[in-house]
């Protein structure tokens, strides 16, 4: 009895096995596919087509193969995305005997998707959903797409191109895209989970809900999320014009959300070896910036409404606008620094392309300034004062540089560094170079130094200056004085290059100086006596 009761159990074993093996034959999938290419180009709004089907009862899934979904004929005439395979996880019992097929997962394989974004900020998504396409019912303004509904929706290994559309900019592109969606359904809020390296090197890490998704534009579905950014390549990312030389690694940790219309990112972003102009290198510091920003997406216009900076015990506070037009960002920056210690700046000095004279570095001492930066991100205009208050330049000599100007046949000052107690003046950077107005630099070994001038893009410097000299200098200066009262000063010029400046005696203007002093006080009709100002006796 036994012995026929396990052949008996054997036998049934068998049978079902057959059946297994058979039903794949006996169930031809492919009767589905028009159906299926329909329901998902209704509820997509875009052409989709399938390849062969087969199904897998072990597993309970139908798989097909070579899929495509049409672009927004407004953007690209290529797919907007493509694919090796696509499982699609089916409940069997109505499958095989109501030949009806409910889905229960699908997962998307090795897909390559193309985001292109136009000018006026309209994605080649935007339409999905049936919204814009002309070959399925389009819901009217408002009304939810058809209900779309999958208990597991994965897209595993993928690649996602993001470009500008009618652009010859290379677009960024993120390997390695995992997204997995839980309870899906158009009509209603679900979670999502991504995870994609970046161009260049680094990762992403995002998470949160979306949905429901909006019918009239798809890129206007609400969502909320926290993301993670790690070691990302600035320079690659795509987020910065490569025109403005911004480059380095960052980290990014905080939260997106996004009401359709309005978003706002809130979080810290971290930012190492930076490179913060075209000619500048990588900096040695680490810059942390916890920001508050809102956009308005419509306008595509956005507001800092918190930026503090920290560069070590250096703290700045920058504040404005932003928005798009065309493919350029333009800003409406304010930044306020005040009291920021020096020897924390500057290590980022050559990462803003600023170089010292040779040799030399800035010690002790407070830097602030006021300024407004505005203009296209790759033509920055950067205007307001600056001042540098007791401070020290090491390694040189500024006493040494003007006291080998015979026109000031002064005794050079013998102190190895420059001691600052003032720098003030009023800045304008710019492409075509920088501008520096009303200078007034208070150095106690020499005295008070006024003027004006530029440095051009190339580092060459073309300043007009007025000295006021005292201490250690004033000796070489006391045959000038006793003629003009010192009241006007010893005029010269700094040319040369930032590394290695030239000081060059203004002999027009010391004889004017002369001249003018010595008329001073003479009757009408007499001749000034000058010779004291040559070394000859009266």
């Amino acid at each position: 009895m036994k012995n026929r009761w396990l052949r008996l159990a054997a036998i049934i074993v068998a049978v079902i096995v057959v059946v297994l093996i058979a039903l794949p034959f006996l169930i031809n999938v492919n009767n589905f596919r028009p159906k299926i290419e329909s329901e998902a180009s209704s509820a997509l709004g875009r052409q989709v087509t399938l390849g062969n089907l087969s199904l897998s009862i072990l597993s309970g899934s139908v798989e097909a193969n070579n899929i495509a979904i049409t672009d927004d004929p407004a953007f690209s005439k290529s797919p907007f995305v493509t694919a090796q395979s696509l499982k699609i996880g089916v409940e069997l019992m109505p499958l095989i005997f109501s030949k009806q097929m409910n889905v229960t997962e699908i997962i998307l394989e090795q897909p390559q998707i193309s985001l292109l974004r136009a000018a006026n900020g309209t994605w080649n998504y935007s339409s999905l959903g049936g919204a814009s396409a002309e070959k399925a019912k389009a819901p009217k303004a408002g009304e939810a797409p058809p209900n779309l509904s999958v208990g597991k929706l994965s897209v595993k290994n993928g690649k996602l191109i993001v470009g500008k559309a009618n652009s010859s900019a290379k677009p960024q592109v993120y390997d390695k895209v995992d997204i997995t969606v839980t309870n899906f359904a158009a009509t209603s809020q679900f979670p999502f989970k991504l995870t994609a390296d970046l161009p260049g090197g680094g990762n992403a890490d995002i998470s949160g809900k979306a949905g429901p998704i909006n019918a009239a534009d798809a890129s206007k579905t609400p969502f909320e999320a926290a993301v993670k950014v790690n070691h990302m390549d600035i320079a690659a990312s795509g987020f910065i014009d490569p025109a403005t030389g911004i480059a380095g690694l960052a980290d990014f940790d905080g939260t997106l959300t996004s009401g359709g219309s309005q978003a706002k990112a809130v979080g810290t972003f971290t930012g190492t070896k930076l490179k913060l102009s075209p000619k500048g290198t990588p900096a040695p510091k680490t810059v942390v910036i916890k920001h508050t920003v809102d956009v308005d997406l419509d306008k595509q216009l956005g507001t800092l409404a918190q930026g503090d900076i920290a560069i070590g015990k250096a703290e700045a506070h920058l504040t404005g606008t932003f928005h798009t037009q065309g493919e350029t960002q333009i800003v409406n920056l304010k930044l306020n620094a005040p009291s920021m210690p020096v020897e924390e700046l500057s290590a980022m000095l050559p990462s803003l392309g600023i170089v010292l004279p040779s040799g030399s570095q800035l010690k002790g001492g407070t830097l602030s300034a006021t300024l407004d930066i505005t203009g296209p991100v790759d033509k920055l205009v950067i205007t307001g004062p600056v001042r540098l208050a007791n401070t020290s330049l090491a390694g040189f000599n500024l006493g040494a540089k003007m006291g080998a100007m015979s026109a000031f046949a002064g005794k050079a000052v013998s102190k190895p560094d420059t001691s600052i107690s003032n720098l003030s003046l009023n800045a304008r950077v710019a492409p075509e170079g920088t501008q520096a107005n009303n200078i007034n630099l208070d150095v106690p070994a020499i005295g008070v130094i006024t003027g004006a001038g530029r440095v051009s893009p190339t580092g060459a410097l073309n300043f007009k200056m007025l000295a006021n000299l005292s201490g250690g200098m004033v000796g070489g200066f006391s045959q000038v004085a006793s003629v003009g009262g010192g009241k006007n000063g010893i005029p010269f010029a700094i040319q040369g290059t930032i590394s290695d400046p030239k000081f060059v005696p203004d002999i027009g203007g010391v004889a004017g100086s002369l001249a003018k002093g010595a008329l001073q006080g003479v009757a009408p009709g007499k001749v000034p006596n000058l010779g004291g100002l040559f070394g000859k006796k009266k």
